[in-house]
């Protein structure tokens, strides 16, 4: 157990580090011209490097939401979760203080927004809440569906990690604009906790919806799209 736990925490600190510090450090600078793309693209980068680095010992879920799709979906025992998911909360928190250390060294240092999330006037393009909740329990659900996917028997693992971490890079394109996109719980709250105010007070809802279209997935995997056919055809069952 300690061995997936520690592979947890260490992804999801990559994850908050590099995710969240691309965002904090290098897009704080237009002359650098990263942008939203390349904060997506970091992300993206986080979650595929991490899924081969610690893949192989914790499964490589980085995300609370992650790991409740999973267990809906059948694929990790209940037993596991809130381990699981202490274990990456802690790792994005000691991975957004490591960023805030950094990022104060900077003169005039003003941690601003701190790569929180967030709705309304808080959302980067002033989305409402209901565009908001929309936006993260769908990208979450796809998100989810994704996974369970390219993890699937039918498919092929040694490029598991690739699909996962170009369909995050892609759910960032299209939400940072929105939300500053979370579809990840543990990653809303280790920066939350730095900044407080509005950050805290709307976290809620990137704990929730993340859930929701986790649970979701796991459901639609497990009860409809987690079949396949027998060689011989015309009976199925449960892949």
């Amino acid at each position: 157990m300690v061995p997936k736990l520690t592979c947890e925490f260490l992804g999801t600190f990559w994850l908050v580090l590099g995710g969240c510090g691309s965002a904090v450090l290098a897009a704080a600078f237009p002359e650098l011209g990263i942008g939203f793309a390349g904060v997506a693209l970091a992300f993206g980068l986080t979650v595929l490097s991490g899924a081969y680095a610690f893949g192989p010992i914790s499964g490589g879920h980085f995300n609370p939401a992650v790991s409740i799709g999973l267990w809906a979906a059948g694929r990790l025992p209940a037993g596991l979760v809130p381990s699981y998911i202490g274990a990456q909360l802690a790792g994005a928190i000691v991975g957004a203080a490591v960023l805030f250390v950094i990022a104060s060294g900077a003169p005039g240092f003003d941690p601003g927004g701190f790569a929180t999330n967030g709705y309304g006037e808080y959302s980067p393009g002033h989305y409402s809440l209901l565009a908001a909740a929309v936006t993260e329990g769908v990208m979450t659900f796809m998100f989810l569906l994704v996974i369970l996917g390219v993890t699937d028997q039918r498919s092929s693992p040694a490029f598991g990690g690739v699909a996962i971490g170009l369909a995050l890079t892609l759910i960032h394109l299209v939400s940072i604009p929105v939300t500053n996109t979370s579809v990840n719980p543990a990653r809303s709250t280790a920066p939350a906790l730095f900044v407080g105010g509005a950050a805290l007070s709307q976290l809620w809802l990137f704990w929730l919806m993340p859930v929701v279209g986790a649970l979701a997935a796991g459901v639609a995997w497990r009860t409809i799209l987690a079949r396949r056919a027998e060689p011989a055809g015309g009976r199925l069952r449960a892949a």
